[in-house]
């Protein structure tokens, strides 16, 4: 699949088949984040796979939805932001680590999507009890968590997106059109 098609066709799903997805076609997805681009080249994403479960049970709890937890398979995304924030200082190193795991996770979730593989980016959960059943430590951020499955044969629809004009800006905020420059009409001699 090209890249185009994936990002088109890349959607929330909730509902799962029974099919268990090959573990192997989850790291390839992981794998794929190692190129996303990080600030000063300090990568702070963090991907733990979790297939017991228990945890399974423990994370979807947390995120206090049902679909999270009707899968074989969950990744959770966690930044761990120290460095970052070493080189760049509290407040940069925080802002630059939450862009290095959205970068990482849409490389990871189009990877995903090219393969046939389904999830939903969950990021409405109680962290603490994440952390404690993933042996995170504190000071690390999770970021989201991702209940990686197969589509049931019942399909989520791609919902509709922004229209173009509505995202996009010239030269300044809210500024819809270039203005031509205004021309010079000249008067004949």
């Amino acid at each position: 699949m090209d890249v185009d098609k994936a990002i088109r066709t890349r959607k929330s799903v909730r509902r799962f088949s029974d099919k268990k997805p090959d573990w192997r076609d989850i790291l390839k997805a992981i794998d794929i984040m190692r190129f996303t681009p990080m600030a000063g080249s300090i990568f702070s994403p963090r991907f733990i796979l979790v297939k017991n479960k228990e945890k399974i049970k423990q994370i979807q709890a947390a995120c206090q939805q049902d679909f999270v937890g009707k899968v074989d398979y969950i990744v959770v995304v966690v930044s761990d932001e120290k460095k970052t924030i070493m080189s760049y200082g509290e407040e940069r190193g925080k802002k630059f680590s939450r862009q290095q795991a959205g970068a990482a996770i849409q490389n990871f979730l189009l990877k995903l999507t090219s393969m046939g593989l389904a999830t939903c980016w969950v990021g409405y959960f109680v962290d603490d009890q994440i952390k404690r059943t993933l042996k995170i430590p504190d000071k690390a951020v999770v970021e989201a968590v991702f209940p990686i499955g197969y589509e049931t044969k019942i399909k989520t629809p791609v919902k509709e997106k922004p229209e173009f004009d509505n995202v996009m800006f010239f030269d300044e905020y809210n500024l819809k059109l270039w203005e031509p420059k205004t021309r010079v009409s000249r008067k004949a001699d």
